[in-house]
């Protein structure tokens, strides 16, 4: 069975989980053609490998903390903090705390 998504005009709940962060999971929230928006659910000291995607990319920090790692570089990303890539950038992530992320993603066809 497919997962759903959400529906053009639909509203999306993406507001800090608090303590029910500990049972959120990771969710595709969108996905067409051009864009994905993930929801990413990141518990302290778990690691994301090395990884990239074909297109641009944001990542916002909703809640928590992470160790985000792109090229050489680690900043740590915070509660109310995104950040932006170029597509076929390599980079990672680890969590210092339980984070909550949203993650957008341009898709090229």
């Amino acid at each position: 069975m497919a997962i759903p998504h959400a529906k053009p005009g639909e509203p999306i709940d993406i507001r800090p989980q608090g303590e029910a962060i500990a049972g959120a999971v990771t969710r595709t929230l969108i996905k067409t053609g051009r864009l994905e928006v993930i929801r990413m659910v990141v518990a302290a000291d778990k690691a994301v490998p090395v990884h990239s995607v074909k297109g641009e990319i944001t990542v916002q920090c909703l809640e928590g903390l992470v160790a985000f790692t792109a090229g050489s570089t680690t900043h740590e990303l915070a509660a109310g903090q995104m950040l932006f890539l170029p597509g076929h950038e390599p980079h990672s992530l680890r969590g210092i705390e339980t984070a909550y992320l949203l993650i957008t993603i341009l898709l090229h066809e």
